[in-house]
């Protein structure tokens, strides 16, 4: 009895480190949200082929 009560604890403490590790893993700006890429923005008016 008591190795089917380990065996269960330790199924449970890997499901929540398993979680855990997919939450809060990978790259985080300084403020805490997750990196995502943005499109470079055109400048206006600094075009040569506005001339």
């Amino acid at each position: 009895m008591l190795w089917l009560i380990l065996e269960a604890c330790t199924a449970f403490f890997v499901l929540v480190f398993i979680v855990w590790w997919t939450m809060f893993s990978g790259r985080k700006e300084s403020n805490g949200r997750p990196v995502t890429r943005q499109a470079p923005r055109a400048q206006e008016g600094t075009d040569s082929e506005s001339r």
